[in-house]
């Protein structure tokens, strides 16, 4: 079997658990995603507008914002590395690429910390995304530049033992869970 038909049954499966997490989950699913951001605090950040089942940051988000800038992703074309605008709790909103809301006014900015939405991870920090390679393009960059944090944020159903990944695949520095906070 290819690497890519890996890829395509993992997420698969990963779309399967993450969607049967995301319909039985409790409320504060984003506990621990604040737990950890408060030891963060002023540290410029970018979270995501949740899609479909992703596990929802915005609560994590709206707390982290009253100390310090925070931003979403912005993509701009296909093979492109993302770029973050500014968001604040109850700013105006548009319509993006893909599904995911994005701030009307575009301020951008360079965050250190990225909150990053998966559908499958594993402990060692590997972590499979939708297959555009959008955060693996914007980590290598940011990374060149100067020390940025990846925190893979997800229900811990989505956790996989053996992910098919690719040399070019960025590894996540932490991920949090509703359940837990897990230091690769």
């Amino acid at each position: 079997m290819s690497l890519e038909e890996r890829k395509k049954m993992a997420r698969a499966e990963g779309f399967a658990r993450r969607r049967q997490a995301f319909e039985q989950q409790a409320p504060g699913a984003a506990g621990k995603l604040s737990e950890l951001l408060a030891g963060y605090r002023s540290v410029p950040l970018s979270g995501y507008m949740p899609i479909r089942t992703e596990i929802d940051p915005l609560p994590a988000m709206e707390e982290a914002a009253a100390h310090g800038a925070v931003g979403v992703p912005v993509i701009d074309a296909a093979g492109q590395p993302l770029r973050f605008a500014r968001w604040e709790p109850g700013c105006a909103l548009q319509d993006g690429p893909f599904g995911a809301r994005i701030p009307q006014q575009l301020a951008y900015f360079e965050p250190e910390l990225l909150i990053v939405p998966l559908v499958a991870f594993s402990r060692a920090g590997g972590r499979l995304g939708y297959g555009g390679g959008f955060y693996d393009r914007t980590l290598e960059r940011l990374r060149a530049r100067r020390a940025t944090l990846a925190v893979g944020f997800a229900f811990a159903a989505q956790e996989e033992e053996d992910l098919p990944l690719e040399a070019t695949d960025q590894p996540l520095d932490l991920i949090v869970t509703e359940r837990e906070i897990i230091e690769v």
